[in-house]
């Protein structure tokens, strides 16, 4: 009975190392499909929050806070809908000289071409959201994941623009496959050092809270994300402007905050 256990271990390992090469050749990944929610924790002693710490970022192309000894931050909107507040929105930054970053999924691309083309011409950033602002730690092999993402492209490139190379999870869920396939793609993963409730249009924060929140939390690096579809957001965004390099932030595109 021994000896065939021992058989049956001698075959059984060659073909499970012949399986896993098999399936990495697929696209298939051994590395953990495990889902996250991205997080900060917030402070008001203006230093640099902690994020979440599940996966090494350090081991990816990843975007999530500027270095410590900088006063810059970096303005980013994340949007599936266009609701009348984008125009009002790219005036006060055509106005005030500030680029930012536009995270926009396959929904928005399609109704709102004119849009994510001023956005492009104005010098901001057009970042990927995926086509259906899919839950990307659910597409576990590498061809339907690619789906998400080449469809965005098309979309975009199909206004005449080139994609730029930077991505946002939906809902900031992310994997380490995840971020390993956005590496096979040349993607860079972007996150964030602020955001707050803003997204609901029937429970939108007062301007004046909304305002001392945001600076109460900012830091040297900080990335932060708003909602472009928030009436608070088009309300404020001028002062807060304003009020940054008031208190001698430099605002500053994506690609200034790369480590």
């Amino acid at each position: 009975m021994a000896k065939s256990k021992e058989l049956m271990i001698a075959l059984g390992v060659p073909l499970l190392i012949v399986s896993m090469l098999f399936l990495m050749s697929a696209g298939w990944s051994v590395s953990d499909t495990t889902g996250y929610d991205w997080y900060f924790q917030p402070n008001e002693e203006h230093t640099q929050p902690q994020v979440a710490n599940e996966v090494p970022l350090g081991d990816y192309s990843v975007i999530y806070c500027g270095t410590e000894n900088e006063k810059k931050v970096s303005i980013t909107f994340d949007a599936g809908y266009d609701n009348g507040y984008h125009t009002p929105i790219l005036d006060i930054l055509k106005e005030k000289g500030v680029s930012a970053a536009f995270f926009l999924d396959g929904n928005f691309v399609k109704q709102n071409g004119e849009l994510v083309q001023r956005m492009a011409a104005e010098g901001h950033i057009v970042g990927n959201h995926t086509l259906n602002h899919a839950d990307m730690t659910k597409l576990t092999d590498l061809a339907t994941y690619q789906k998400q993402i080449d469809g965005w492209n098309d979309l975009v490139t199909q206004l005449g623009l080139t994609p730029s190379g930077y991505f946002r999870f939906p809902c900031g869920r992310f994997s380490t496959r995840a971020l390993e396939y956005n590496e096979k793609l040349g993607l860079t993963s972007v996150f964030w050092t602020f955001a707050y409730y803003d997204w609901v249009q029937e429970d939108q924060p007062a301007p004046d809270k909304a305002l001392e929140k945001i600076m109460s939390r900012m830091h040297n690096g900080c990335v932060l994300l708003l909602h472009s579809t928030s009436a608070t957001n088009a309300q404020i965004l001028g002062t807060l402007i304003d009020n940054l390099r008031a208190e001698g932030y430099e605002i500053v595109p994506l690609n200034e905050m790369q480590q």
